[in-house]
């Protein structure tokens, strides 16, 4: 399981800049006027984790495998998009297929590059766009709870929770809030809630687009986006697109050093994907063998039978048990073998929670 994350903003902040490079390939034209985004564009990109290959090595794997994110270059957005303004029906129709939403945000002054409204302002530019989602969900949700209410009246026990939580979002948009801060009262509602596909329901990623010299320390700019995202719970990383642009065509060992040189521990790609698994609330699981090493991604909430499931359907419908060993204990033992004579590799059952970095061997029959 990898996720999918739309990346949006107005026309001219970097968004199919930072695709390109994210993806590392030129899929999405990045000019210099708005709309040159028309359809949206889905890149894959392998999920770094210097762990697997590390147990790769221990496990003397004869491959790696990542496991894999999708970014989707969406069509600039414009005032007015609820209403159908410039390409606003399609950007509203490819957010609603997203896990989250990854917020490009000007974060830098250059004469050269216009700015849709004249100016540099992220706050108003994050304004803009959530306007517009906001406007699209009050719109959606002022014609389904009155129905529901309608339905709930007549005694249909699903209408009535989906009045109570849907109701719940609709209070919430009037007073100019994301349906995000809806709270279910319980799984049923939890699930009428999704169902629902509000796109202010979505969790955001705010993804400073800095000048390179700002890219280590950020700027005042970054600083008000950042206190902004804390205020709704959201997450918030700053990057250079043009310094990752520079990334993609330099060879691998070449990288850290040109990092080091601006100040930097690591790209912007391993920062944003850090900051999504942090906002989705994801975590990742290994397996090893002699053919491969394997990263997958699960819910952070996962018990051993829904990580199984994650590799194949039948091994959550017939599963027995999971051996498992901590990624640490794996490392300083030096593999499953001796993992196993010191009493390290435990047999876990159904309940068990799943830890990020456990490697994972699961027992199943169907």
């Amino acid at each position: 399981m990898g996720f999918r994350c739309g990346i949006v903003g107005l026309p001219n902040v970097g968004k199919s800049t930072l695709f390109n490079a994210l993806t590392e390939t030129q899929a999405a034209q990045a000019a210099n006027y708005p709309f040159c985004t028309i359809e949206p564009n889905v890149g894959q990109v392998a999920v770094p984790d210097p762990r697997l290959d590390t147990i790769a090595r221990i496990g003397g794997s004869a491959k790696t495998v990542h496991t894999q994110l999708s970014f989707v270059d969406i069509a600039g957005l414009v005032k007015g998009a609820s209403a159908g303004e410039g390409l606003g029906n399609q950007f509203l129709g490819n957010i609603r297929e997203v896990d989250a939403i990854v917020h490009v945000l000007r974060c830098f002054e250059d004469d050269d590059i216009q700015h849709v409204s004249n100016k540099v302002d992220p706050i108003s530019d994050a304004e803009v766009v959530e306007t517009e989602l906001m406007l699209s969900d009050l719109e959606s949700l002022e014609k389904r709870v009155p129905a529901a209410e309608k339905k709930a009246r007549a005694g249909d026990k699903e209408a009535k929770a989906l009045v109570s939580v849907l109701g719940q979002a609709l209070e919430l948009l009037r007073d100019g809030k994301p349906a995000r801060l809806t709270v279910p009262a319980d799984v049923e509602e939890e699930r009428l809630f999704e169902q629902a596909q509000l796109l202010t329901a979505k969790p955001v990623l705010y993804v400073c687009n800095v000048a390179e010299e700002d890219a280590a320390t950020g700027n005042a700019m970054t600083e008000a986006v950042f206190a902004k995202a804390k205020a709704e719970g959201a997450q918030a990383v700053v990057v250079s697109a043009a310094i990752e642009s520079e990334l993609v065509t330099m060879p691998l060992e070449e990288r850290s050093e040109y990092l080091a040189d601006l100040g930097l521990e690591e790209s912007g790609l391993a920062r944003v994907i850090r900051a999504g698994y942090a906002l989705l609330g994801l975590k990742t699981f290994f397996t090893v063998g002699p053919k491969e090493a394997r990263a997958w991604t699960c819910p952070s909430d996962a018990k051993a039978p829904q990580a199984a499931g994650e590799i194949h359907s039948d091994f959550e419908k017939g599963f027995i048990r999971a051996e498992t060993i901590a990624y640490d204990d794996f490392v300083a033992l030096g593999g499953e073998s001796a993992a196993r004579e010191a009493g390290k590799l435990r047999q876990e059952g159904k309940e068990y929670l799943v830890q990020d970095g456990d490697i994972m061997l699961f027992k199943f029959n169907v």
